[in-house]
């Protein structure tokens, strides 16, 4: 079932509801995060992403082709079947956009691998970053989460890249929203390390040491008509 958010508005918090496609600006009232969130380099550097695009001074190293991503996604499909063997309610949520994405194929795989199905969600966790008085406005994503719910289901929360840990830690509390799993495990396609959280994920695709000035950038399919992997250095103008 398709699930609205309530939004944070004004000074005094007060909880109100909106729809999907609203925008959240800086008028959300958060405690100040210990430092500006970067999970994955994706959330911050906008401008050099794009400049990336466009070839302005970047250095583009492939980490992952096309078939070592679809190998990879099959790897952790296989783990995770051998990891909640004889678990019931197993339920795989996808942090938008491109770890909802990495979620479908999950669970597309399992059923091929396994021959059993697991129910496939979505939590937007924007409303419950640190840092959205930081951030640009931006629209909320959907949040979908299976009929079944989440109650003493087992999580499997997936995200494209891990960083900071910030973005998991607000779609923990996204997840509290709609209801109380047995537990919560992390999967994500890519750890770059920089933890600034508590968080370690319970399957990674790929370990990846980086500078804080680069950036891993998950190219998939569905979304940007190829599977990849990058690692972007740009170049300060």
């Amino acid at each position: 079932m398709a699930v609205t958010a309530g939004v944070l508005v004004g000074g005094g918090g007060a909880h109100s509801r909106c729809s999907f496609g609203l925008l959240i600006g800086s008028g959300a009232t958060r405690s100040d995060p210990l430092s500006p969130s970067c999970e994955a380099g994706k959330e911050r550097n906008v401008a050099q992403n794009r400049r990336a695009d466009a070839g302005g001074g970047a250095s583009v190293r492939e980490l992952l082709s096309a078939a070592d991503v679809a190998r990879t996604i099959a790897r952790i499909a296989h783990q995770i079947i051998e990891k909640t063997a004889g678990v019931e309610n197993v339920v795989l949520v996808g942090i938008p956009t491109r770890g909802a994405v990495l979620a479908r194929r999950l669970a597309a795989a399992v059923a091929e691998f396994s021959g059993s199905a697991m129910p496939v969600g979505i939590v937007d966790p924007t409303l419950h970053r640190d840092d959205l008085r930081r951030r640009p406005a931006r629209p909320l994503e959907s949040t979908d989460i299976p009929d079944g719910g989440l109650d003493d289901a087992l999580v499997v929360l997936i995200d494209d890249v891990l960083m900071s840990g910030r973005t998991v830690r607000a779609a923990l509390d996204a997840l509290a929203d709609h209801g109380r799993p047995r537990a919560v495990q992390l999967a994500v396609l890519v750890d770059r390390g920089h933890r600034e959280l508590p968080i370690r994920a319970d399957y990674v695709g790929k370990n990846v040491p980086t500078a804080r000035d680069e950036q891993v950038r998950v190219l998939l399919a569905e979304i940007d008509g190829v599977d990849a992997v990058q690692l972007t250095r740009v170049a300060e103008r």
